[in-house]
C-alpha cells in the first residue's frame, strides 16, 4: 500500500490486484523486441499488469478515483483475465468500509475500471458504495450502451446501468469539478470520451491520467495500447498533458503500473520521458 500527501490531500494507492494481459495488445505497434526490454512477458507472451484506484482524503469527502476489475466477469473472460478481485480486502487493509465513500469517479467505463461500482447480492446488482455519488461522462455511458463489434468485450453494463437508474450515478457533459480542488478532464484517445481526474491543492498537483499512459512503460508519445479507439488522439493528448503537467511538476498517477502507482515525468537530456519516484 502506498500513501502520501499532497498539499492538504491524502492520496492511498489502492489495487485490485494485478491481472494478465498480452504484451502485443499491451503495446500495439511498438515491436516486442523493444517493449520486453522494459517489462518481460512469460512464456504465453502475458505481461503484469496493474489494477490502481486512488483514494482520496480531503478532510471533507473521501474519494475513490477508478474501482478495478471486480467480481463479475463472465466464466470465459476469466479465463482470458482473471479476476483477483482485492480491492475490497485491500480497502479494509487501509481502515476504509465502502459505507466511507463519499464520491466514486470512473475514467472510463471499460470493465477493469469500473468493476466494483457494483456488487451481487444473490441475483441483484446492487451498489458496492452505498452512500457514494458516481461520475462519468455521458457520452463514456452512450457509448458503453452501443460499443462496436471491435470493443463490445470491453463493457459489462451491470457495472453502470443500475447506477444510472437509480440516479446515483451522475452522467458529465464536459470537464467539471466535483468538489473543490478536484475536476474532471477530457482526455481522447483511448475511448471518445475518457477523463482524467485533477487534484489541486495548497499549490500541489497530481493527475489520474487513466489509459491515456496507462503504466510508466507508456511514456514515450507514440507509445500507446492497441485497445485505444483513435491512436493519434492518443498522441495528440499526450502532448496536452505533458504540456502542461512537467513545467508545472504534476505527480502523475498510473492506472495499470503494478509496480509504481505514481511518478512525476520529465525529460532527460535527450528529451526522453521517464518517470522520477514520488518521495
Amino acid at each position: 500500500m502506498h500513501r502520501l500527501t499532497l498539499g492538504n490531500f491524502e492520496l492511498t494507492a489502492i489495487s485490485d490486484g494485478t491481472y494478465s494481459l498480452d504484451g502485443g495488445s499491451f503495446f500495439g505497434v511498438i515491436p516486442k523486441s523493444l517493449w520486453q526490454k522494459k517489462v518481460a512477458p512469460d512464456d504465453r507472451n502475458l505481461v503484469p499488469t496493474g489494477l490502481n484506484s486512488i483514494v482520496v482524503r480531503t478532510g471533507d469527502k473521501t474519494i475513490l478515483i477508478e474501482t478495478g476489475i471486480g467480481n463479475k466477469l463472465t466464466e470465459r473472460m476469466t479465463k482470458i483475465y482473471g479476476q483477483p478481485a482485492k480491492l475490497l480486502d485491500n480497502l479494509a487493509a487501509a481502515k476504509i468500509a465502502p459505507e466511507d465513500i463519499d464520491i466514486v469517479i470512473n475514467t472510463h467505463l471499460h470493465f477493469d475500471h469500473c468493476g466494483w461500482n457494483t456488487i451481487l447480492r444473490g441475483a441483484t446488482v446492487v451498489p458496492t458504495f452505498p452512500r457514494a455519488k458516481y461520475y462519468v461522462q455521458e457520452g463514456e455511458w452512450q457509448y458503453a450502451r452501443q460499443p462496436s463489434e471491435r470493443d463490445a468485450i470491453s463493457y459489462i453494463s451491470a457495472n453502470y446501468d443500475p447506477l444510472v437508474s437509480n440516479g446515483q450515478m451522475q452522467l458529465l457533459k464536459a470537464d467539471q469539478e466535483i468538489v473543490p480542488g478536484i475536476s474532471v478532464a477530457v482526455f481522447p484517445g483511448h475511448t471518445r470520451h475518457m477523463q482524467a481526474v485533477i487534484l489541486r491543492s495548497a499549490g500541489k498537483t497530481a493527475c489520474y491520467i487513466s489509459d491515456l499512459i496507462p503504466t510508466t512503460w507508456h511514456l514515450d508519445l507514440t507509445w500507446g495500447m492497441s485497445f485505444d479507439l483513435f491512436p493519434l488522439e492518443t498522441i495528440a493528448n499526450k502532448k496536452r498533458y505533458y504540456a502542461q503537467a512537467i513545467p508545472e511538476k504534476w505527480l502523475t498517477l498510473f492506472t495499470h503500473d503494478p509496480n509504481t502507482p505514481w511518478a512525476y515525468v520529465e525529460k532527460d537530456e535527450k528529451e526522453k520521458m521517464v518517470a522520477i519516484k514520488a518521495v
